[in-house]
């Protein structure tokens, strides 16, 4: 199997990309397995058709650097410029240049110019279309991630009890999983009765109630990659509001589970979960994407959305999460992360998706 930097080089040459110069650095622990936030530094990946990459990092990082990468690499110190340090290992001749758009910043894309001379490309469709394809490392990593996922499902179901918060609930998650060593792959969420109606609600210190229903969206990370998982409960006897508009997300994400296949565009899934939340009447509450792919990003390429062409190949990984979130009544959202196969979707997280009721 070729290594991921020779896919990218074989991409390069079916471009005439003389040099990439990755600045992501989820793309370059991709390429490298190196992982680092570099914050307000400078930290970039230089790799040349012919010859020897370079990891440009903080001599914060060079020592761990040196553990973890084969290829040469080039530390500055915070005291110097670290422009002046990239400029003497750069060659100024002519080339075709490929850069990150989606993440290079422009004081950065200004100082490499002043470096490098020659054509740019945009090179974040070339790396995107890289890691759309999971190896057989990458899929059980992301297996894992979604085993955990489940486990802190399961702590925050536990967690349920009168007089506990939402904010509690968090934390009945969070403290155990922490202490494992295990960190979430974005803030959790529990958002309880209308505060679920809101897609991106923020957890407060509302006490849980009788009657409402209770939304829990959130993932952790294993060896760099991430899962992403969503249920709704209820508290107590759900209305026949809330009951219903949870049969109609769990039909809709149900049916476009079984839809996915290889061949299908992403386009027709999203179409099918809308389409079943559109006929019973609630098409306008629900208001985003089918689906995000994930792996060593959270959100990452592909998007499954309505009339996307995209054919689903075996191999790419997203997100299956339909909602429905009516303002100040109530909202429900159900999502499992998985994997196209040759003749369908392996979800990654596996918590029931029937109603569960609890009781105060």
């Amino acid at each position: 199997m070729k290594s991921t930097v020779d896919l990218l080089r074989s991409r390069m040459r079916e471009q005439g990309i003389d040099l990439a110069i990755i600045s992501d650095p989820t793309s370059i622990a991709y390429l490298t397995n190196f992982q680092s936030d570099p914050h307000e530094r400078q930290f970039f990946f230089f790799l040349p058709l012919e010859g020897s990459p370079t990891l440009f990092t903080p001599e914060l990082d060079r020592d761990r650097a040196k553990s973890l990468v084969s290829y040469n690499i080039v530390s500055y110190h915070d005291s110097e410029n670290p422009w002046q340090k990239i400029q003497s290992f750069l060659s100024r001749e002519r080339y075709r240049i490929g850069l990150e758009f989606q993440h290079l910043r422009l004081r950065q894309y200004y100082e490499l110019m002043q470096i490098l001379t020659g054509q740019i490309v945009d090179l974040s469709p070339t790396i995107e279309q890289i890691r759309l394809y999971k190896t057989p490392v990458e899929l059980d990593y992301l297996r894992k991630a979604g085993q955990m996922a489940d486990h802190a499902l399961a702590l925050g179901f536990e967690a349920i009890a009168k007089g506990k918060t939402e904010l509690d609930i968090i934390a009945a998650i969070e403290g155990p999983l922490r202490s494992q060593d295990v960190s979430m792959s974005f803030e959790t969420m529990v958002l309880a009765d209308k505060h679920a109606a809101d897609p991106h609600g923020v957890p407060t210190n509302r006490p849980l109630k009788n009657k409402s229903l209770l939304l829990f969206d959130l993932g952790t990370w294993h060896q760099g990659y991430a899962s992403d998982v969503s249920r709704t409960v209820a508290i107590g006897q759900p209305t026949v509001l809330q009951a219903t508009i949870y049969d109609i997300v769990l039909e809709a994400q149900l049916a476009a589970i079984d839809a996915i296949k290889p061949g299908v565009t992403a386009g027709e899934i999203d179409a099918v979960a809308r389409g079943i939340i559109t006929k019973a009447g609630y098409g306008e509450y629900f208001n985003h994407r089918l689906g995000h792919g994930i792996g060593r990003n959270l959100h990452e390429f592909p998007s499954i959305n309505q009339g996307n062409p995209l054919v689903l190949e075996e191999g790419m990984t997203f997100s299956v999460e339909p909602g429905i979130y009516l303002p100040n009544k109530v909202g429900v959202r159900i999502e499992d992360c998985g994997l196209v196969t040759k003749t369908g979707f392996e979800a990654f997280t596996h918590t029931p998706k029937e109603l569960l009721k609890f009781k105060l």
